[in-house]
């Protein structure tokens, strides 16, 4: 990435801002937000165990496969995963891969939706 001036700064004390993300080696990441909206997802989706659920999983790959991971693990019985991905797009037996970008994928989504 290639930030350009002016750089965001923290309003509360002045220093460079960052985005909430790990990155490698990121010894000064701050896990409590991350932990916080994983435990609200958990719970969403404890509280739907009686409704059928249908994951959108956008291009996510095998390389590094955290949200592939997460996205089958929230997926069973008459549950759904779509995965989006033109290059990488297999899936557990049971649920949809489509070889398809993300963008163009959720498009079709939203087209056949609306018929």
């Amino acid at each position: 990435m290639q930030a350009g001036d002016p750089l965001p700064a923290c309003p509360q004390c002045g220093t460079l801002m960052r985005p909430n993300i790990l990155m490698f080696g990121d010894g000064d990441w701050n896990s409590s937000r991350c932990q916080r909206q994983v435990a609200r997802m958990n719970d969403w989706f404890r509280d739907r165990q009686a409704q059928r659920i249908v994951v959108i999983e956008c291009g996510a790959g095998t390389a590094i496969p955290t949200v592939r991971l997460n996205a089958e693990s929230h997926v069973d019985g008459p549950d759904t995963l779509i995965r989006l991905n033109p290059r990488e797009s297999q899936v557990p037996h049971g649920q949809l891969g489509v070889p398809i970008a993300a963008l163009a994928g959720l498009e079709r989504i939203a087209a056949r939706r609306s018929v």
